[in-house]
């Protein structure tokens, strides 16, 4: 019985779906998805999470260099964590899979477009109703990102990374941008507008790393952990 099965066989004698729509019980629901994420999260062991546009397709050059970044993590000792759905999702759990590694993927509920990919291992796919439970689970089972091109979420996901890390509300770990040609015209007006105008500091810039190709996303990982032991971030 899931956690989500239990609150609902708690609070049998009211509706769901009704309970789901009313702010009061909605809590509920968020334990439910908390609760549910982090007993099948918290032994998992180390993870990196790879992040990018559902709408990759598999024909192009960026998708195979996520099945590559995700072989080589494997490889090098760590399971992949994914949002679960296609596109570059799908690339990191195919290239998980590929190498027997642990293939995680966190799957959110969506009207259009989402729907969990092959390759996720079946005991490690779960699916959220809240975007904001399941970012707490990238975070927390995560012991570094990786970033291919993607849209607003991608972007969603990376700055609230980078904030967590600069407001010192988790452990600092890495965070990897992988396409320079992507990546920097971002990056440009981080440094010139952003930390220009005094918004940031310019200490905060180092929380990002620019790469080109799998071997040197993979390295930047490795390297900070060369100095620490693997752990949760918070």
């Amino acid at each position: 019985m899931t956690a989500e099965d239990k609150i609902k066989q708690a609070f049998k004698d009211r509706n769901w779906n009704e309970i789901k729509t009313h702010d009061s019980w909605v809590v509920f629901k968020v334990v439910a998805e908390m609760v549910e994420g982090f007993e099948k999260l918290a032994k998992i062991g180390p993870c990196v999470s790879i992040f990018g546009s559902a709408r990759t397709s598999p024909d192009n050059p960026i998708y195979e260099t996520t099945v590559e970044i995700a072989a080589k993590l494997v490889r090098h000792g760590y399971g992949v964590i994914t949002g679960g759905g296609p596109g570059i999702m799908e690339a990191g759990n195919k290239g998980a899979r590929s190498e027997n590694g642990k293939s995680v993927g966190l799957n959110i509920e969506l009207p259009f477009e989402q729907g969990n990919n092959l390759y996720i291992d079946p005991d490690k796919l779960i699916s959220f109703d809240y975007f904001f439970v399941r970012k707490v689970m990238f975070v927390k089972y995560s012991q570094g990102f990786i970033v291919m091109p993607g849209g607003f979420g991608t972007l969603d996901e990376l700055f609230e990374a980078i904030t967590l890390i600069q407001t010192h509300k988790i452990g600092r770990f890495p965070i990897v941008l992988v396409g320079k040609e992507f990546w920097t015209g971002l990056l440009d007006w981080v440094k010139e507008t952003m930390l220009g105008y005094g918004n940031i500091s310019p200490e905060d810039l180092d929380l990002i790393n620019l790469v080109e190709t799998p071997t040197e996303a993979v390295k930047v990982i490795d390297e900070f952990y060369s100095k620490y032991l693997l752990t949760p971030n918070f």
